[in-house]
This record gives structure tokens, C-alpha cells and sequence, in this order.
């Protein structure tokens, strides 16, 4: 799977704000498809504490993780990028 994603997006985001960005918008997502944290992990295949702490940004997700929680909300990783 090839993703594209805007440059635009890393221009004017410090690495902690592409953080909170990223974690935003799982929650987001997740709780519009009404997932429990602990449902999303199982899913995702990941650490049920993992997607707290990527929720609150103090975690620097690996592109496997982001892919994992993409697919597993059924999104894109650009979705999850978008502010």
C-alpha cells in the first residue's frame, strides 16, 4: 500500500503538534464509530494502554502502528493526519 500525503501538513506542524494532531483525530474517529479504547487495540492488534497514550500524544506512533490504527478504524493514515 502506497500512501501519499500532503507536504503541507509537516510544513507547518512541529513534531509535537503532528502528535496531538494524530491523537485528536483517533479519538475523534473512534468514538464516532463508538470503539472503546481497549476495542480499538484488539482490533488494531495493539497494546489496549498503547492507544491512551497515542490519544494523548506521548507516544511517537511507528508507521506500522499508524497503519494498524487506520485500518482498524477504517480510514486512511492521511485521514488521521488531516487538522
Amino acid at each position: 500500500m502506497i500512501v501519499f500525503l500532503p507536504t503541507k501538513i509537516f510544513h507547518i506542524m512541529s513534531s509535537k503538534n503532528i502528535l496531538e494532531v494524530f491523537g485528536a483525530n483517533v479519538q475523534k474517529y473512534r468514538k464516532e464509530k463508538k470503539i472503546s479504547q481497549e476495542k480499538l487495540a484488539e482490533i488494531a492488534n495493539v497494546h489496549r494502554t498503547y492507544v491512551g497514550m497515542i490519544e494523548r500524544a506521548e507516544k511517537n506512533i511507528t508507521l506500522r502502528n499508524m497503519e494498524k490504527i487506520a485500518k482498524a478504524l477504517n480510514l486512511e493514515i492521511k485521514d488521521l493526519l488531516e487538522s
